[in-house]
């Protein structure tokens, strides 16, 4: 059986048109083998406290989606903005705030937010834990306009 997990590069997969399945272990406290946490967006002042670990399509896969992985500190917060693509988010961890265009959710453990195109959205969390919660959207996206509330 060839193993799954060998070290091939995402450039060699890439270079060699190899979409590979591959298994990223869960290694505890919200990080997997493999995946590097990184901040939430390179720069600007709109955002505070959230990191991201993007699971599928930064390592060589085709996939049409992208499955990320955020986690917002006690007191941190997405920008509140707006875009052409649509998402899915699904809290995971602690508990957090979804402003979704005139709504505002509560999400708790495996509560599932859809997100339409163009709507306005910020998630938050002014909890003493932390907020972690999955986002998938499209691979092929826009870039989001940053709104003022």
């Amino acid at each position: 059986m060839k193993n799954l997990t060998s070290p091939m590069t995402v450039a060699k997969r890439r270079k060699s048109g190899r979409n590979m399945s591959k298994l990223y272990r869960h290694k505890g406290n919200f990080t997997w083998q493999g995946i590097k946490t990184k901040r939430y967006k390179s720069k600007g002042e709109e955002w505070l406290d959230i990191v991201r670990n993007t699971l599928i399509g930064k390592h060589g896969e085709t996939a049409k989606f992208h499955v990320r992985y955020f986690e917002v500190s006690p007191g941190g917060y997405s920008s509140y903005e707006k875009h052409r693509h649509e998402h899915v988010v699904i809290g995971v961890r602690g508990k957090g705030i979804a402003l979704c265009g005139r709504k505002r959710y509560e999400l708790n453990f495996l509560d599932t937010l859809y997100i339409a195109p163009h709507t306005p959205h910020q998630l938050s969390n002014p909890f003493k834990e932390p907020f972690g919660f999955f986002c998938i959207v499209n691979a092929r996206r826009d870039r989001p306009i940053l709104l003022q509330k």
